[in-house]
């Protein structure tokens, strides 16, 4: 089974927002291709208030309509996180070789646009305007836990 790792930053530092920015770069670390359509990402928050969200791929170096993103809750609910944003990929993604990487720039938002407050989310990073080695979110490949820490 493959290995990955995430390096992440938020793009967005600002602790009360109602987008939530995420650019995100996940590099295949094992010795054998990876089938993206087996990879999931999640990203842990609080939603603050019960709303609708969208999510929604504004550009991936394997092409935006190839990522995919869905909601889901954290149970039971933990320090900083109630909620994930789950990032997938389409068949049509393709292979990820190794030493290869695939870079995306997502953002979710609730759909009356109601703000957002990441100062106690469980994946925020507020510190940084360039990639760090990210292990607040989390990496799954079919299925199993492959990078990271869950809250």
């Amino acid at each position: 089974m493959g290995s990955v790792k995430v390096r992440f930053y938020n793009n967005n530092t600002l602790s009360e927002t109602g987008v939530i920015y995420m650019r995100i770069n996940v590099i295949n670390t094992g010795n054998a291709p990876l089938d993206l359509s087996d990879l999931k990402l999640r990203y842990y928050y609080t939603i603050d208030s019960e709303s609708e969200q969208r999510f929604n791929c504004d550009w991936s170096s394997i092409g935006a309509h190839n990522v995919t993103g869905s909601f889901g809750k954290v149970n039971p609910s933990r320090n900083g996180a109630d909620t994930y944003v789950e990032i997938g990929f389409t068949k049509e993604a393709g292979m990820l070789q190794p030493g290869e990487s695939v870079e995306l720039n997502a953002r979710f938002s609730k759909t009356d646009n109601t703000q957002y407050n990441k100062a106690d989310d469980y994946s925020f990073n507020s510190h940084y305007y360039e990639y760090v080695d990210w292990d607040r979110i989390t990496a799954y490949i079919s299925g199993i836990l492959k990078w990271g820490r869950e809250p």
